[in-house]
């Protein structure tokens, strides 16, 4: 089994960073009126605004376990078949996507599938998903 982290890009991290923070705001001035409703409310801000995006931060990998890519970005898991993997490209698209950075490589699975990610070494994860290839094949 091997990890690869993705790559971060500071502005994205940035745009985190601040949802984070005006999420926190929030939950502090709702928090601030005091009734016990408000206090659910705070908790709830925090949660949605502060908890997703921290989440999304630190969990974003991309494992190579036997015959599988397992990629997974929060609460959101894909498991793509190594031997169903048809392509994989170089690009900077910015649609969603579990990656952190638009320095990204797209790989097309399955029939029409596709999924962009970004983990940090590129040319050490081809190269380990190029041998997880060679042992499923």
């Amino acid at each position: 089994m091997v990890v690869h982290r993705s790559k971060a890009d500071a502005w994205l991290i940035a745009v985190l960073a601040i949802s984070i923070l005006a999420a926190l705001y929030g939950a502090i001035v709702v928090a601030a009126r005091g009734s016990i409703g408000d206090l659910a409310l705070a908790a709830f801000i925090t949660g949605i605004g502060a908890a997703l995006p921290l989440w999304l931060m630190l969990s974003t990998r991309y494992t190579i376990r036997g015959d599988q890519l397992l990629v997974q970005c929060g609460p959101f898991t894909w498991r793509i078949k190594v031997a169903e993997i048809t392509g994989i490209t170089p690009t900077s698209n910015p649609l969603s996507s579990p990656a952190l950075s638009l320095d990204r490589l797209r790989i097309d699975y399955g029939q029409r599938a596709s999924l962009m990610i970004s983990p940090r070494d590129k040319d050490k994860f081809l190269s380990d998903l190029e041998a997880a290839r060679r042992g499923a094949a």
